[in-house]
């Protein structure tokens, strides 16, 4: 190459090789520099949390937590036998509890003690001890256990219905991991999940993760009151909601439920419900009565909202005496919003006789369909079990047993057999005690007749015919089990 052609193409490669250079140092550069920031950021994070931050406090208030409620709370081991057409089955199983008072009381799911012949209470400190059943109450799925034990610490309780949004904690025992502790948000109060084991739901949903085992376990809030008892999950497969795996939704029983039922099973081994005296329809089936009545025809075509239809009102009752109508529309039941009649039961059949409960009910008149707001306040009666069993009641009567009431024996509850007639008069005599229905403890009319009702539900329909089996204490003190047919 000459040096005329050399002279020229010395500064096209300088500028080239310079080019090449630049590209590579530039990024490596940039790369380094922001290394640097990254590292400098990464040590100005670490000093700030080496010092004392919000997460910390907040860790520090759930441990708080943790400490204020976990002694109290309980597992509950449970040996049973379910009689059935085919004999008697042994089961175990178990669930969680907590400490009521110090006199020993645990309150738990019924489901979890149901049939139970055995019982035992694992306190936090890891002692065993064996527990005597008090009562439950099948209706709302609670039971109260005793134990004898020293020093006892019971739990905080807060009978205030928490807000959705309020962060909650459940304590349990998860698939055995005993004495567990998980967070979550409530995600709705007032909610009903058409559970067969529940005939009065007014649940506390949570995201708090609940599996089974959990049943029976305390629901705290930020300030380890318990507000709520752990009941049951929606297990994620259609709208199944039971026992299954955890999918979100969690259900708790309010503790202003708890505190009713739990007190009077303390108290009188069995649960008294309130009465109005109404009969209640959903606001979506109205219109199919409204050719019927006035009534209803005003309300199909002027409200709007949510509520439930009273569709008849018993002569004498605690509703006719504040002067509530066929066609009224009860809107809210002591401040709580009614969406549908289940929920007008629930909140009427939780309350104790005696309790006044306020109202707010939307009335339509000819001259005003546009209707107006009313506000009562009932007195409730007491409800008799009857009321609602006529068929049982009528089957039983059918079989011989004409005369049955609550009744106590030898410091057992039970139905207390005060008429017997005809040949089953031999197995059953005046003067017994019915202490169980298909192997399931009965203390009262009101948990014949839930028990009865279920046995119906879950029987197949080729049953024929068609009866249950009671277990009985006679008057010369000998226990028998009796077959008594349905119809």
């Amino acid at each position: 190459m000459s040096e005329s052609r050399l002279a020229r193409a010395l500064p096209a490669a300088l500028l080239l090789a310079a080019a090449a250079t630049a590209l590579w140092t530039v990024p490596a550069l940039m790369r380094m520099a922001q290394v640097e920031r990254t590292a400098r950021s990464m040590e100005a994070a670490s000093t700030r949390l080496a010092g004392t931050n919000v997460l910390d406090a907040m860790s520090a208030a759930i441990r708080d937590i943790g400490d204020a409620v976990e002694p109290a709370v309980v597992h509950v081991s449970v040996a049973g036998e379910s009689k059935g057409r085919l004999g008697v089955r042994q089961f175990t199983q178990s669930g969680s509890g907590w400490i009521w008072d110090a006199d020993g009381h645990v309150v738990t799911n019924a489901h979890v003690v149901d049939g139970a012949t055995a019982l035992e209470v694992q306190l936090h400190d890891g002692s065993l001890h064996p527990a005597t059943l008090v009562g439950l109450d099948p209706r709302t799925d609670i039971a109260v256990l005793r134990v004898t034990a020293d020093g006892l610490l019971p739990a905080r309780r807060s009978s205030a219905l928490p807000a959705q949004g309020d962060m909650v904690f459940a304590f349990g025992s998860p698939f055995e991991f005993r004495f567990s502790m998980s967070s979550g948000i409530v995600s709705g109060v007032g909610r009903s999940a058409g559970l067969a084991e529940v005939e009065y739901e007014s649940f506390i949903q949570v995201d708090a993760a609940i599996n089974p085992g959990n049943s029976g376990g305390p629901l705290t809030d930020t300030h380890g009151n318990v507000i709520g008892m752990n009941t049951a999950i929606a297990t994620g497969r259609g709208s199944s909601v039971g026992s299954g795996q955890f999918a979100g939704i969690g259900l708790a029983i309010p503790m202003a439920i708890a505190e009713n039922v739990v007190t009077q099973l303390i108290e009188h081994g069995a649960v008294k419900r309130g009465f109005l005296g109404v009969s209640v329809m959903d606001l979506r089936r109205i219109a199919s009565l409204a050719a019927r009545d006035p009534a209803f025809r005003t309300v199909a075509e002027h409200f709007t909202g949510e509520g439930a239809v009273i569709t008849s009102v018993s002569v004498g009752s605690p509703a006719a005496a504040v002067g509530l109508r066929v066609g009224d529309v009860i809107m809210s039941i002591g401040g709580q919003r009614i969406g549908a009649s289940d929920e007008v039961m629930s909140e009427i059949g939780t309350k104790r006789p005696g309790s006044e409960l306020p109202l707010e009910v939307w009335r339509g008149e000819a001259a005003d369909p546009n209707g107006a707001r009313l506000k009562v306040r009932a007195v409730l009666g007491t409800m008799d079990p009857n009321v609602n069993a006529r068929l049982f009641v009528t089957a039983f009567e059918r079989a011989g047993l004409t005369a049955l009431a609550d009744g106590k024996r030898d410091g057992r509850r039970g139905v207390d057999v005060r008429e017997s007639q005809g040949p089953i008069a031999a197995d059953i005599p005046a003067g017994s005690l019915i202490v169980a229905l298909e192997g399931l403890r009965v203390t009262s009319m009101d948990d014949l007749w839930v028990r009865l009702t279920r046995s119906a539900i879950g029987r197949s329909r080729l049953t024929a015919p068609p009866s249950v089996q009671v277990t009985v204490v006679r008057p010369d003190g000998t226990e028998r089990d009796v077959e008594i047919p349905l119809r």
